[in-house]
This record gives structure tokens, C-alpha cells and sequence, in this order.
């Protein structure tokens, strides 16, 4: 008879995508199960959209209890998943799933929650409902931003992007709230704006600027980027020389993986200066 009690075999979650080398998700992950002392793992993984769904069908049979999912599958996987979160079903795409016991897979987007939440910490004083935010943008990370500030109740939400016709088709989903204004037009728009979102890559290490001034934001308006290579975006320094309040984009990206960490490995991690230290060394 053999008594020894079973080792359990260490936690795994990981990050999907490819190429995968840019995410910083394992850096993030990795520092969480460090200062935890979690015995687990997080893996990143390159998968051709080809093999995604074999993938999908094989994570849950080697023991993975989630992923975060980066491009580009976030699509794809959110219709692989057996179900989904409101939010993700809203949004259209899942940046991050769970695996259950039984091996079926729930997708969910966490990206519009982590937004959220950077505002908040960054910015205490914030309250959505004090006017309309502008979003400059109209891809999924824009319809993440869009759905969390509609939950927010900010009451209005002006929309522009370069190709009006997606802006369109965003607002379309999102219904009367959502107003599209020309790209010519953006700047006269923060007329008034109490939230200013830049939501597009403009402004990125490698990509032009954000053709817009801020001239017409009032000073009591919050301006965040989404951007946080680099940390300050010409767009926020613009910003701050205005004396607006202003937010990186750092922050989301920490605060969007808290509740996948959190189903994976048990424990809700801390969104600290110490992590941002860490991440931005």
C-alpha cells in the first residue's frame, strides 16, 4: 500500500497569440506568482489561427486553467468558447477565457474593466457622469472603452475615426448615446468633454502623432491614452502643458489581467507601484 499523498501538479494559465514575443502578459503574470509564492505557471504560446481551434480542444486535456488572448485571436476565440461573458458578447472579441473543470471553455473581455479601473486609481476625482468623453478610435479596443464608458453612464459619447464607416458601424451597436463626428472634427468636439480617449495606435514608438490639438478641452477635463510604449505619448504631454489631468495607458493593461489571474491561481493580485516599477523597468 502506498501512502504517499499525491503531489498536485502546478497551476498553469498562459497567453495565446502570434507572433507573441511583444506581450507583456507574461512579465505581468510572472511577478504576480513570484510575490504571491504561487506554485504555478504562465506560458506564452505562438499558435497560427489555423491551429487555434486544435488548441482550444487540447489547453483543458494538459491541465491549463485559462488564458489571456492576444492578436490575433481575440475574435476567433470568442466565438471557439463554448460561452461568454456579456461583455465579451458585446464587445465582439475575448482577450481572456476560463477553463472549467468539466473543459468547457467561457470567454470574456476584461480590457473595458481594466480601463475602468486604471481611471479610477489614477484618477479618484473622475466622475463619468460629469459630461460626454470624446473616443478617438473605432476598433476593438475602442468598442471596449465605448461599452465600459456607456456602463459608466457617462452620458454621451462622441466617436471619431479616420474611416467614418466603422465608427458607423460601432455606434449603430451601441445605439443613441453614441454619436459619430468627421476625424476633421475631433478636436472642435472636446468642446466641452469631461473624458478624452485616445484609442487608436497614433502616437506609439514607430507611429505618427495624433493630429489634433486640445486647445478646445476644457481644464477640467481627464485625457488617457491607451498607448503606453511610450509611457507618455505626445498626445498626453500636450495634455499635461495644457494643465489637464491625464492618464497612461499603463495602467489598463495591469488592471485587465486581475480578474484572469484571480480565476487561475486563486488569488486577486494588487495593481501597486510597486508592479508599475517592475513592468516599466
Amino acid at each position: 500500500m502506498n501512502d504517499t499523498p499525491e503531489i498536485q501538479p502546478p497551476q498553469l494559465a498562459g497567453v495565446i497569440g502570434h507572433p507573441i514575443g511583444h506581450s507583456k502578459s507574461p512579465r505581468l503574470h510572472g511577478y504576480w506568482l513570484r510575490n504571491y509564492k504561487i506554485r504555478g505557471y504562465y506560458i506564452p504560446m505562438s499558435v497560427r489561427p489555423a491551429d487555434l481551434a486544435d488548441a482550444f480542444k487540447t489547453l483543458p486535456k494538459l491541465g491549463f486553467r485559462g488564458l489571456n488572448v492576444t492578436l490575433p485571436h481575440k475574435s476567433a476565440a470568442l466565438q471557439l468558447a463554448d460561452t461568454s461573458t456579456d461583455r465579451a458578447a458585446l464587445i465582439g472579441a475575448a482577450n481572456t477565457i476560463f477553463i472549467k473543470p468539466d473543459g468547457s471553455i467561457r470567454a470574456d473581455n476584461t480590457d473595458g474593466y481594466g480601463f475602468i479601473q486604471n481611471l479610477h486609481q489614477n484618477a479618484p476625482g473622475w466622475q463619468p457622469k460629469d459630461g460626454p468623453a470624446v473616443v478617438i478610435g473605432a476598433g476593438g479596443a475602442a468598442r471596449a472603452v465605448v461599452a465600459a464608458l456607456l456602463g459608466e453612464g457617462v452620458p454621451k459619447i462622441l466617436l471619431s475615426n479616420r474611416t467614418r464607416q466603422r465608427s458607423e458601424i460601432l455606434a449603430e451597436d451601441f445605439g443613441a448615446r453614441v454619436e459619430v463626428i468627421d476625424w476633421n472634427r475631433s478636436a472642435d468636439a472636446m468642446d466641452g468633454a469631461a473624458t478624452i480617449v485616445n484609442a487608436t495606435a497614433l502616437g506609439m514608438d514607430g507611429q505618427p502623432d495624433l493630429p489634433f490639438a486640445l486647445d478646445a478641452a476644457p481644464r477640467n477635463a481627464l485625457v488617457t491614452d491607451l498607448v503606453y510604449t511610450p509611457i507618455e505619448t505626445p498626445f498626453l504631454a500636450a495634455a499635461r502643458a495644457r494643465g489637464l489631468q491625464v492618464v497612461d495607458g499603463l495602467g489598463m493593461l495591469l488592471h485587465q489581467g486581475v480578474p484572469g489571474f484571480e480565476n487561475w491561481f486563486g488569488q486577486r493580485p494588487e495593481v501597486d507601484d510597486a508592479l508599475r516599477a517592475h513592468m516599466l523597468e
